[in-house]
């Protein structure tokens, strides 16, 4: 079974996000749809798909053997030229094999859509944490972005398919807030 370690970081419940993001955070349904209704120009930019290795607390959470690799995928959703969100996907290479062979295919499209259409994809429950400058996916953004903020609010969870699990992550930014 697959659980969120709080030693990790990773909290179950959105108490201590601030009020206008916790919406955001803890709405189980498609963010990419919400996104859509709130935004004209809702786009996917990749920022980077491939073969990797994993962050530490998530090799944890997928109970990968230290150093294996996955695949991973990278992207920023955007209301027109302004970033909101930063996605983070990780699939077990296993899973390329056991129905997730169509992640690798996406490129511009959303993952999101693909995940809420399939109704024998299943998800588990949301966790949370603040990530700061020092973390992994505060590196990625600040990698692909000139100004990040020191401190962003980010959610995952994990979806399954025929048994095989994908992490998506996902961090909020600033501008989530005016939509």
């Amino acid at each position: 079974m697959l659980v969120h370690d709080q030693r990790q970081g990773w909290i179950a419940h959105p108490y201590a996000i601030p009020r206008p993001l916790r919406r955001w955070l803890s709405d189980r349904g498609s963010l990419t749809q919400r996104l859509k209704s709130r935004c004209a120009t809702f786009r996917v930019m990749p920022c980077a798909t491939g073969h990797g290795r994993p962050n530490p607390d998530e090799t944890t959470l997928l109970r990968l053997p230290a150093g294996m690799r996955a695949y991973l995928r990278e992207v920023l959703l955007t209301c027109g030229e302004t970033p909101l969100v930063f996605a983070h996907s990780v699939l077990p290479l296993a899973g390329l094999n056991g129905g997730w062979n169509g992640i690798t295919r996406l490129g511009s499209r959303s993952l999101g859509e693909a995940l809420f259409r399939n109704p024998r994809i299943t998800r588990r429950s949301l966790a949370y944490r603040q990530v700061r400058p020092g973390h992994p996916l505060h590196r990625a953004l600040a990698s692909r972005l000139p100004a990040v903020p020191r401190r962003l609010w980010a959610r995952r969870s994990v979806f399954c398919l025929n048994g095989h699990p994908l992490l998506v992550t996902e961090v909020f930014l600033p501008a989530v807030e005016t939509l």
